[in-house]
């Protein structure tokens, strides 16, 4: 039985109430990681393999147990060529660099502008040389996203360079199937539009939505960030992105006040929903995949070079987001919006996929396994949370579930605070001891910052 070891927020297996998935933070910052998580983890799920997820968090120091318990890592990435990833890809690259086992890492993007110039990305130029080479010391070749990434690596001097695009779209292997259901949008159709804080607030998306508000009732905003989830789900302001009073994720915009609003913690849940709508359009890549991997139609507006070079690969229907009309309905990008490119051309992407795979030493499920039919009826008896919605209610269970978890995490902070106390009382000088007042002080005030919401909501 060969061992794979996942880089991803959590296994697809695994399932988290709504209030510890956020503070355990599974969804690594954005839910959008999660698909193409869950996607590989069921490709390369297979009779002859099993695969472990090691969290998002890098810990150079567990590479000696990797390399006994583990046959290779699988790294699925996204814009990780970014200046904000460096830090990261750094440590990615430390506890790579210390591994004896392959190495294979699935569709890892640069991110730079529209225009595709990588000046941006010169300070970190070392930093991704470094990864690479350590990627490529154990693997046949890296796997890239699009034509701006595979570029960008053959520039610096690298040749085992593939396009694969990103797992997620393959979740269901060969078939891909998205179809319009209606000649066209009316005030009667479902419509979920998602988008960044930058794109509502710096790239106009705020207008756009406002717009498509008042002429489509039954319009769901789906946010991806764990700031959008913990506004919604208590109100927490605290994060810099609270400031963005643009976004429908915000308690004081009207759609959080008429509940819809959505932010998802799994994947199945999402994709389920999503099937029930007649259309899908915003900036978020993996918004709108998950939107056609549920069949439904969808359109990206692309204010970066990760969304542009995916969309361009996979022919998804797309619009720069700078070029959009002010008067834009989403109607128009329904109407234009042609899927023939993206589902005629998925068997010819999926098999140049699967051999980047094979290369690699990697089976997967669809050409060594069931075609994934085990995950998908192990994934329907397990029970997951629905899509958090706005908390606008003070009922009792509203309150009992978030009240309920927030006094386990105190009943814990206390059991930890009193055994810090009895290692104090045995060793006077120990720092970890002599830390345990404040450090019980400060989760305190972590978990007293969701209590004060809970009990501030409950007051309106």
């Amino acid at each position: 039985m060969k061992r794979i070891l996942l880089r991803s927020g959590k296994s697809p297996y695994d399932v988290f109430p709504i209030e510890e998935a956020l503070h355990q933070d599974v969804i690594a910052t954005n839910s959008g990681n999660l698909i193409f998580s869950d996607a590989a983890h069921k490709i390369l799920e297979t009779p002859s393999t099993e695969v472990v997820s090691n969290g998002i968090r890098t810990d150079v120091s567990t590479a000696g147990r990797i390399n006994e318990e583990y046959d290779v890592f699988v790294v699925p990435l996204a814009n990780a060529f970014r200046p904000s990833f460096e830090p990261q890809l750094k440590r990615l690259t430390r506890l790579i660099n210390r591994l004896r086992i392959p190495v294979v890492v699935l569709g890892i993007g640069a991110q730079a502008g529209l225009s595709y110039n990588p000046a941006r990305l010169k300070p970190m130029e070392a930093s991704v040389r470094e990864f690479v080479s350590a990627v490529l010391d154990r693997s046949a070749s890296i796997g890239v996203r699009g034509e701006f990434t595979e570029k960008y690596l053959k520039d610096l001097g690298f040749k085992d360079v593939e396009v694969i695009g990103c797992p997620s779209l393959f979740m269901h292997g060969k078939e891909l199937a998205v179809q319009k259901r209606a000649l066209e949008l009316t005030p009667d159709s479902r419509i979920a539009v998602n988008g960044s804080h930058s794109a509502v607030q710096k790239q106009g998306l705020d207008k756009v939505i406002d717009r498509a508000r008042a002429r489509y009732p039954h319009l769901t905003f789906i946010g991806q960030n764990l700031s959008d989830a913990r506004q919604l789900h208590w109100r927490d302001l605290s994060h810099p992105n609270a400031a963005v009073t643009a976004s429908p994720t915000h308690p004081d915009h009207p759609m959080y006040r008429e509940d819809r609003v959505r932010v998802y913690v799994d994947p199945v849940t999402w994709i389920d929903d999503l099937r029930g709508y007649d259309f899908s359009f915003g900036s978020r890549i993996h918004g709108n995949i998950a939107a056609l991997l549920a069949g439904t139609p969808a359109t990206v507006l692309c204010g970066d070079s990760r969304t542009l070079e995916l969309c361009r690969y996979f022919d998804i229907p797309h619009r720069r987001i700078d070029k959009l009309p002010e008067d834009l309905d989403p109607a128009q990008l329904y109407e234009e919006a042609d899927f023939s490119g993206l589902t005629g051309g998925h068997p010819e992407r999926f098999e140049r996929f699967t051999a980047f795979l094979t290369r690699n030493g990697l089976e997967n499920t669809f050409t060594h396994g069931d075609g994934g039919a085990a995950f998908e009826t192990r994934m329907k008896e397990l029970a997951f949370p629905a899509g958090i919605r706005p908390w606008n209610d003070a009922d009792l269970a509203s309150l009992t579930s978030r009240f309920g978890w927030m006094q386990s995490r105190i009943a814990e902070l206390s059991l930890d605070n009193d055994r810090l106390k009895r290692e104090l009382e045995r060793n006077p000088r120990s720092a970890t001891a002599a830390s345990a007042t404040s450090v019980y002080r400060r989760a305190r005030r972590v978990v007293g910052r969701p209590i004060r919401r809970a009990l501030q909501t409950g007051r309106q």
